[in-house]
């Protein structure tokens, strides 16, 4: 997503999009690490390295009774569309904090779900209306982030116009973006169902200049759990889709005189909006409710002793 969140108009005339045909790269091992920042209760795990740096990895399987919310020490919900701007994409969904958007489904996925807004609802979109959609978006600013290593969510994404699930990772704060970096590790539209977009965003490609590795599947990502996952380094982001490499981003792919940002932590973030500039509104032949199921979220990483980052 973008400026808030994730977007951006795939027709600008300005847009870095590379259509890539799957390859399969095999890549040399790569010292990263995980910064974990308060991450209790969810799994996370270290060992000695032979040259003083530990491995360490984190895990969230989303365990828990039906309806109650994700471990709070890690995931924060955002709430919200109208003082955000519709989430700097015209998005039409009003995110709350309510089990009916975001919460566990007892047969360990988190469940993000779209649904008609409630009549009577105060939910207050960028249009000057109530927001016809209610959805949820969750990140871990604080509590979790990657500076180097492997990133990944297994997901059962939704079918439908106007659907925009995504996996993403952010650099800063919102209102910092694009300064401080974005990487879409996995954005779809809901109408097209193989198809899944790797993106990044930072100061000078940002918006419709996002620089994007587009991979059409040739299956339908929406009748299955599928693995969305980055490997990041100080020098790299690359994507794969169930293990298999698609797309890959290194300094000297930029614009010219644009600056890589992508050489600090990134924590995450999970959505499902509806509308806005990338997937276009829903008509009558979208399904609501619409979930997002998410059965894992994982980090790997190495954890350099002289960087004095902790996993507890």
């Amino acid at each position: 997503m973008t400026r808030s969140t994730s977007g951006r108009d795939f027709s600008g005339p300005a847009a870095y999009i590379r259509r890539v045909n799957v390859r399969v790269v095999v890549c040399a091992a790569l010292a990263c690490v995980v910064v974990f920042l308060g991450a209790t209760g969810c799994s996370a795990s270290g060992r000695p390295g032979s040259d003083s740096r530990s491995a360490f990895s984190f895990r969230d399987d989303f365990a828990g009774p039906a309806g109650t919310s994700p471990n709070a020490q890690t995931w924060a919900t955002d709430i919200g569309n109208a003082e955000y701007d519709g989430w700097g994409n015209n998005e039409l969904q009003y995110y709350t904090d309510r089990a009916d958007n975001v919460s566990l489904d007892g047969h360990g996925n988190l469940a993000i779900t779209a649904r008609r807004t409630p009549a009577g609802m105060n939910a207050p979109c960028w249009n000057g209306d109530t927001c016809p959609y209610t959805s949820g978006r969750v990140n871990s600013m604080g509590a979790v982030s990657l500076d180097t290593g492997h990133a990944e969510a297994r997901m059962k994404v939704p079918a439908g116009l106007g659907l925009w699930p995504a996996f993403w990772m952010l650099g800063g704060s919102p209102d910092s973006w694009p300064d401080d970096g974005e990487i879409d590790v996995a954005e779809l539209v809901g109408s097209e169902l193989g198809v899944v977009n790797g993106t990044v965003h930072g100061p000078g490609y940002s918006d419709d200049g996002g620089i994007t590795g587009e991979f059409d599947s040739e299956v339908d990502l929406s009748a299955d759990f599928h693995t969305y996952a980055v490997d990041k380094s100080a020098d790299s982001v690359t994507w794969s889709l169930d293990g298999t490499t698609y797309f890959e981003v290194h300094p000297e792919d930029l614009p010219p005189g644009a600056t890589w940002v992508f050489d600090r932590p990134f924590y995450l973030l999970l959505n499902l909006a509806v509308g806005g500039t990338m997937p276009g509104d829903p008509d009558s032949s979208t399904p609501f409710p619409a979930t997002l199921l998410v059965d894992y979220v994982s980090l790997n990483g190495v954890d350099a002793a002289a960087a004095g980052t902790t996993a507890r």
